[in-house]
C-alpha cells in the first residue's frame, strides 16, 4: 500500500533549468543574478517595494524585531496556536512573547484577544496566517494603529493568500515568508522579507551581512550582525516557484475542494475556513476532529497505521517546556481557551502538491472510518 506523506512540492522541468543554469554559471560576475531576480519577482508579485531573499522566515522575523529596535523590556504579542519559530526571535532579541488566543472560525489571531494583552510595554504584534488563512487584518490593524503598535507579519504559510484582494504578508511594517520543503512556494529551505518602508529595508541589509554596509569591497564591519543569507541555487528554485504561483495556489485550493467534497456529510468535523473576503491558500488541510476520537495523538496513530502520514494541529506555545515555566505562559494557559481547545483534536490531512483525487478519497474514506468507529482513548 502506498504511503500519502503529509507535504511536499510542485518541481517541474522549469525549476530543474533555473537551478542547473545556477550551479552552472551564478558565479563570479553572475554571482547574485538569480537573488535579485527573485527578489524582484516576489516583491513585484506581492506589489511592495523591496524583498531580501534569507535563509529561512524565522531569520526575516528575527531581523524585522531588530529594525525596529526591539529588544529587552519590549513585549511582543503573538498568537497562541502556531510554530514556535513566530515566538523564538522575540526571545533572541531578549523581548518577552505574550501570547494570545485565536479566533475559533480563522484559527488565527484573534483581534480581541490581541487588545486585551496590550500593556505600555508592547511594541509589536505578530499575526501568523495559520495553515494559509489569514486573521481579521481589518481589526488588527485598527487596533495596532489606536495603540502605535507595529505589525510584522507572519506568513510563512501564506504565499498567494488574499485578503480583500490584498496579498499576504503586506499587513505590517514587513512580511515574511518560509520557502521550506513543505511549503506551496520552495526553495528547499529559506525565507524572505518584503516590505515598503526604506529605513527597514537599509537596516536589514546591514544586518544580515554581518554588519557591512551595502557595496562595501573593503569588508569593513561597522557592528556585529548575521549571516543570514540564500544561495543561488535556491534563488533560482525560488524564481521558478514564484512564476508559478498562481498555478501552485490553485492546485491547492482544487485539493481542499476535493477534501470538502468528500467530507461534506461528515458533521462532526470542521476543515479550515474561507471568509467571504479571503483566498485561502490552504497550505495544510486540518481537520477539527471530535472529542470522542481520542485526540489528535490517536487520530494521528490510527491513520498512520493505514498508511496516511498526518501532523498535529499545532500545540499551544504556552504548552511547550520551552516556555510553559514563564509567567506568560501561565497567564495564556487560563486565558487562551480557543488555542486549548482547538489544538488538541486538530489534525493536519495529507496536503501535498503531488496528491491525486484518488488519495485525497483514499483518505477521506479513512477519517469517515474513523468517525464510524468506537470511541477511542488517546494512548498520547
Amino acid at each position: 500500500m502506498k504511503r500519502i506523506p503529509v507535504s511536499g512540492p510542485s518541481i517541474t522541468e522549469k525549476e530543474i533549468a533555473y537551478v542547473t543554469d545556477a550551479v552552472t554559471n551564478a558565479w563570479y560576475a553572475n554571482a547574485n543574478v538569480y537573488n535579485e531576480r527573485f527578489e524582484r519577482a516576489f516583491a513585484e508579485y506581492h506589489g511592495v517595494r523591496y524583498a531580501v531573499s534569507l535563509p529561512s522566515c524565522t531569520s526575516a522575523l528575527h531581523l524585522s524585531l531588530l529594525a525596529l529596535g526591539i529588544g529587552p523590556g519590549d513585549e511582543v504579542i503573538v498568537p497562541d496556536c502556531t510554530w514556535i519559530a513566530s515566538a523564538a526571535p522575540v526571545s533572541y532579541v531578549g523581548a518577552t512573547p505574550v501570547f494570545a488566543d485565536i479566533d475559533p472560525a480563522s484559527w488565527c489571531l484573534s483581534a480581541n484577544s490581541f487588545a486585551a494583552c496590550i500593556t505600555p510595554r508592547t511594541r509589536a504584534v505578530i499575526p501568523v496566517d495559520l495553515y494559509g488563512n489569514v486573521p481579521d487584518y481589518a481589526a488588527l490593524g485598527e487596533v495596532a494603529q489606536r495603540h502605535g503598535i507595529a505589525i510584522i507579519e507572519d506568513a510563512a504559510e501564506a504565499a498567494g493568500t488574499r485578503f480583500r484582494g490584498r496579498a499576504a504578508g503586506t499587513f505590517g511594517v514587513t512580511g515574511t515568508f518560509s520557502f521550506h520543503g513543505s511549503k506551496t512556494l520552495t526553495t528547499g529551505e529559506g525565507g524572505m522579507l518584503i516590505t515598503d518602508d526604506e529605513a527597514v529595508y537599509r537596516r536589514v541589509l546591514v544586518l544580515r551581512d554581518h554588519g557591512r554596509r551595502p557595496g562595501d569591497t573593503m569588508f569593513e564591519n561597522h557592528e556585529v550582525g548575521y549571516k543570514y543569507k540564500m544561495s543561488s541555487m535556491q534563488a533560482a528554485l525560488g524564481l521558478a516557484q514564484i512564476e508559478r504561483a498562481e498555478e501552485l495556489v490553485a492546485r491547492k485550493r482544487e485539493i481542499f475542494g476535493w477534501y470538502r467534497e468528500a467530507l461534506a456529510d461528515c458533521g462532526e468535523l470542521v476543515l479550515n475556513s474561507e471568509a467571504q473576503d479571503v483566498r485561502n491558500t490552504y497550505w495544510m488541510v486540518t481537520a477539527i476532529l471530535p472529542a470522542r476520537l481520542g485526540g489528535k495523538a490517536a487520530v494521528i496513530r490510527r491513520l498512520g497505521e493505514q498508511g496516511i502520514d498526518c501532523r498535529p494541529l499545532f500545540s499551544p506555545l504556552s504548552s511547550l517546556e520551552a516556555y510553559a515555566a514563564t509567567p506568560m505562559a501561565q497567564a495564556a494557559r487560563a486565558r487562551n481557551r480557543v488555542a486549548y481547545a482547538l489544538s488538541e483534536h486538530g489534525v493536519n490531512l495529507p496536503s501535498g502538491l503531488n496528491l491525486g483525487r484518488e488519495d485525497v478519497a483514499r483518505v477521506a474514506a479513512a477519517v469517515r472510518g474513523l468517525l464510524a468507529a468506537p470511541a477511542m482513548q488517546d494512548a498520547a
